[in-house]
């Protein structure tokens, strides 16, 4: 039975329009949810998958240990410091007595939902912004934590280092490339039924792209918006030779849900 849109539906900004969700399953629900609220059919083909590190014990080690302050660069890295804080009963009193960082809202919800308080959140949310917001909070010898995924931009640990301090990287998780679930993207994009892809993290975009050889993903993604959460991601695409179409002004996943909307709004004006 064919299902004939009503009136409502019709009026929304992104109806018609297929928008490719490539977050890690877990994660993907927020920015989906968005998108069906604006219209869009939404098709959920994580490339990313988050896993617990290969060893728990540098970050255990960590946790018992004493530090001024842990800054935290993403959701991720706050749920799984605390699921290993569930799990061994030992690193509460540390978050407690250190100062806390978060990179952005998301990352500071999700310690305040911890019952935690970040005391630093960059207006802009990348690493860069993050550390002029450290500059003149962190003394020289001070010791910082920094529990994030096993393999990321080394920025941090170089600017916070030049400041004078000690800093302690720790992964909290590893992302790994989720192809298992991507039958049927390829013959999706072949035949033109995928109007966006968005990209949430340069993981995601570097798997997306593992998915195809380099001399079919410029005919595959002819016609495709690209739609990156920021300029990190935005820059990974365009290494891979993708052009991102749409970045929001803001790095959320709000932010660019309003993009997407914003940037096909003016087609039905």
């Amino acid at each position: 039975m064919i299902k004939v849109a009503t009136e409502a539906e019709m009026t929304k900004p992104l109806t018609g329009k297929v928008v490719l969700v490539t977050r890690a399953r877990e994660q993907a629900g927020a920015l989906a949810e968005l998108l069906e609220a604006a219209g869009a059919r939404v098709l959920l083909v994580p490339t990313i998958a988050i896993e617990p590190p290969h060893s728990w014990a540098p970050l255990d080690a960590a946790l018992e240990g004493d530090f001024g302050w842990a800054v935290f660069t993403s959701v991720n890295g706050v749920a799984m410091v605390r699921r290993r804080v569930a799990t061994t009963g030992r690193g509460r009193a540390l978050l407690e007595r250190a100062r806390l960082a978060a990179i952005g809202p998301a990352t500071a919800g999700a310690l305040r939902e911890w019952g935690l308080t970040a005391e630093v959140v960059p207006d802009e949310y990348v690493a860069e912004a993050l550390v002029e917001r450290l500059r003149p909070a962190i003394r020289a010898g001070e010791r910082v934590l920094l529990p994030r995924a096993a393999e990321t931009r080394d920025l941090l640990v170089r600017e916070l280092t030049a400041l004078g301090a000690e800093v302690t990287e720790v992964p909290a998780y590893q992302t790994r490339s989720a192809t298992e679930v991507a039958p049927g993207l390829r013959e999706a994009l072949a035949a033109s039924r995928v109007d966006v892809v968005t990209f949430t993290s340069s993981s995601t975009v570097r798997s997306f792209c593992a998915l195809f050889g380099a001399a079919e993903l410029p005919r595959l993604m002819a016609g495709v918006t690209v739609a990156c959460i920021g300029p990190i991601t935005r820059a990974t695409a365009q290494g891979r030779g993708l052009v991102p179409r749409i970045v929001p002004a803001e790095y959320t996943i709000p932010g660019l849900a309003r993009a997407i909307v914003a940037h096909f709004e003016p087609a039905r004006s």
